[in-house]
């Protein structure tokens, strides 16, 4: 399928984008393409196949937390310019 150079320069202008003539021809091409892959894709047969969110099988890659000592309150507020009790004391910003 071949996207035209209107089709691009309406894409373009959806996502506020300027593009000078040789981009336009570029994406014309690259879009034109895609659009080929997915059609390909759509001659596959995929009967009896069941939809996955990913090719290969996922695995949760987070590490087990482990526990350490943190700062106490006094350590924390050490260097802080300004405090007010246990919390650190900021300008205020809201107007």
């Amino acid at each position: 399928m071949k996207v035209s150079k209107e089709e691009v320069l309406h894409v373009a202008k959806l996502g506020q984008l300027d593009l000078d003539q040789e981009e336009v021809e570029m994406f014309q091409d690259k879009l034109s393409q895609i659009l080929e892959w997915q059609e390909k894709l759509d001659e596959l047969d995929l009967e009896g196949l069941e939809p996955t969110a990913h090719a290969l099988e996922r695995r949760n890659v987070t590490r087990e937390d482990q526990v350490h000592n943190s700062l106490t309150n006094d350590k924390a507020l050490e260097n802080a310019p300004e405090t007010e009790g246990n919390y650190f004391k900021v300008p205020r910003i809201i107007e």
